[in-house]
């Protein structure tokens, strides 16, 4: 591992945690010295890293440092254009359009080989059958990150109409359906509407009482779904 790489692994190690991790560890964890860590640790320091510590008291990265331009590895140049493939094939347009721009961005600022490596990569994504939503989704997306409530036109599977005000938090994108997860005001509950079968939303300039990521935490709850943490 070149020391690029390795000072580029150390800020990815310490951006994995919220407290001060020992030096021990992450010297373990990058298969260095003690010696080679603190050097290298002051060198991100001296490039604007604000990370705080002390040997034996151990380190934490505050937030805000980018790191200037180092490398990627192949598997991280293959991620990123997978990702943003998939979303321009799988998302709404808005949402490709903000993939290709964020590829680009990075394109710009990658060495010649690594760029090529990106332009060239063979990973490729299929198109789907998905059927398409009435409503714009760009507009859900917005709705859920303001908290704003909104009323749907919904028809369910059985055909019935009905129209619910409910509270948007997450939007999922699966191979053959878009799905809004939201708080049903008229049920009472956590309930999962297919996009598809939407025909009108209006967005209400009155905020949901609760924050989106403690609805997202109790649905996930509810639903047995666990996220890694440091």
């Amino acid at each position: 591992m070149s020391r690029s790489q390795r000072l580029l692994a150390l800020i990815q190690l310490l951006r994995g945690h919220r407290y001060p991790v020992a030096g021990a560890r992450l010297a373990e964890d990058l298969g260095i010295s003690l010696r080679t860590l603190y050097r290298d640790i002051a060198t991100l320091q001296e490039q604007g890293a604000t990370i705080e510590g002390e040997p034996g008291l151990g380190y934490v990265l505050r937030p805000g440092f980018m790191l200037p331009p180092l490398m990627f590895s192949e598997e991280e140049i293959e991620a990123l254009v997978l990702g943003t493939r998939w979303v321009a094939k799988r998302a709404d347009s808005r949402l490709a359009e903000g993939a290709a721009s964020a590829l680009a961005k990075i394109a710009a600022v990658l060495p010649a080989d690594l760029r090529l490596a990106l332009d060239t990569s063979a990973l490729l994504v299929a198109g789907t059958d998905e059927p398409l939503s009435a409503v714009d989704l760009a507009l859900v997306r917005q709705a859920i990150r303001l908290e704003r409530k909104v009323v749907l036109r919904y028809c369910d599977l059985q055909g019935a109409e009905s129209t619910r005000t409910v509270w948007p938090f997450a939007l999922g994108y699966f191979d053959h359906v878009r799905m809004l997860v939201a708080w049903c005001e008229l049920r009472q509950g956590f309930r999962h509407f297919r996009a598809d079968r939407i025909s009108a939303m209006d967005t209400l300039t009155e905020r949901y009482p609760q924050r989106r990521h403690i609805l997202l935490k109790t649905w996930r709850e509810q639903n047995g779904i666990t996220t890694d943490k440091n």
